[in-house]
């Protein structure tokens, strides 16, 4: 056994080479991802907007209709803050909402005063649960969307019938208000709803889906004139895109933790993916069956399993494991030399007197060296192992 001494370095102990070569590959990997990474980032790095953005021409973006709207003298501006989107609202603007359900409670109630009198025409697209009932009061909005998106005006609105068949299907809606126009039904509730002002000439027009003034769906069915019809009715047209950034109307109640962002269907997931994860451990780490001796592939010195094995015990501060191996291990050997057989080598009763007779000696000291409590500290395991290996030695003398 060793003591506190450094211990040499052996032929399994890593070098700086070993672990180059072990690593390159990986590090090879990874330099090619980051560098793929920053090329794909440095290729999308510009001018592109998002989804529903009158200024991008990707497929779902709105810029087609906006290029038609301003060939019919219709201004476009895009605001993302709340505080633009109310400076905005008047009786010859149309405000269009892209993303209500972005916007905290309090952003809504404040929208929807700024609107209620405006005497425009404000456009929600495709409002949900949480936002409609504050920004179209006596609307609301159901749990399960339409069957189809290409649906019939199914109402006397001039722009639907104009219009004819559209891709509105989305979310559907039903209405307090009795002069409310309900088109588009799908299972006989509307996707499209007018619902003019109390007041003033003013209208809120809620959309089912966004598929309509998407550049890649404008030339479909009736989109087009569907789509120039509500925000084009007005000389200006404000494209409210709500922003994560615009703290301008938040309130601290309003703030949402982690897990309030995160939906349902990913929290069941992760728990189904932990599960599956338990379950594969579980699988592989069973047994097949009992351990099978194989030889090993190469030669190994004996001094370098032995140095290993002590390694080990050490790091682990195993001395009475240590020391019932080396006792073991004596009491394996000398048990023949003294005529008892090797089954009976590690029964005191058997191998104590039989060692006591050869030595013609007290058996106290033989049994609390073979068979005794384990050594204290290292002085006292390399103690042990010379008195063993001693013992060895007297009883093989002739």
């Amino acid at each position: 056994m060793t003591t506190g001494a450094t211990l040499p370095s052996t032929s399994v102990s890593p070098t700086a080479r070993h672990l180059w070569t072990r690593a390159r590959g990986l590090a090879l990997a990874f330099t090619l991802l980051l560098a793929a990474a920053v090329a794909l980032a440095t290729l999308q790095s510009d001018a592109r907007h998002g989804t529903l953005d009158p200024r991008s021409a990707d497929p779902h973006g709105s810029r087609a209709v906006a290029e038609l709207l301003a060939d019919r003298g219709v201004s476009t501006r895009v605001v993302t803050t709340l505080a633009e989107a109310r400076t905005a609202t008047g009786p010859d603007t149309t405000l269009l909402v892209a993303s209500p359900d972005l916007l905290t409670a309090r952003q809504q109630e404040e929208l929807h005063s700024a609107t209620a009198d405006s005497g425009g025409r404000t456009v929600l697209v495709a409002p949900g649960v949480w936002s409609v009932t504050t920004l179209a009061p006596g609307v609301t909005a159901e749990p399960a969307t339409s069957e189809g998106t290409a649906l019939a005006p199914g109402c006397d609105l001039p722009a639907a019938r104009r219009a004819g068949t559209a891709e509105t299907g989305g979310v559907r809606y039903t209405t307090s208000h009795a002069d409310a126009d309900e088109c588009y039904p799908s299972r006989r509730l509307a996707t499209l709803l007018r619902i003019p002002d109390t007041s003033g000439d003013g209208d809120t027009v809620v959309l089912g889906a966004p598929d309509l003034l998407y550049n890649t769906r404008l030339d479909q069915q009736g989109n087009a004139s569907l789509a120039l019809q509500l925000l084009g009715s007005r000389p200006h047209l404000t494209w409210y895109l709500p922003s994560l950034s615009d703290t301008t109307a938040t309130d601290p109640d309003d703030r949402q933790g982690f897990f309030d962002l995160l939906p349902s269907g990913w929290l069941w997931g992760t728990l189904q993916l932990f599960v599956a994860a338990a379950l594969a451990a579980l699988w592989r780490a069973r047994r097949l069956g009992p351990l099978v001796p194989e030889r090993l592939p190469v030669a190994i010195r004996a001094s370098e399993t032995v140095e290993g094995r002590a390694r080990l015990y050490r790091k682990a501060d195993a001395r009475d494991r240590a020391a019932a191996a080396l006792r073991s291990t004596t009491r394996t050997r000398l048990a023949p030399l003294v005529g008892v057989p090797v089954a009976q080598a590690h029964a005191p009763e058997a191998l104590v007197p039989a060692l006591s007779a050869h030595l013609r000696g007290d058996g106290q000291p033989l049994h609390s060296l073979l068979f005794g409590p384990p050594p204290s500290d290292d002085t006292a395991l390399i103690a042990l192992a010379d008195q063993l290996d001693a013992l060895e030695r007297e009883v093989r003398r002739p």
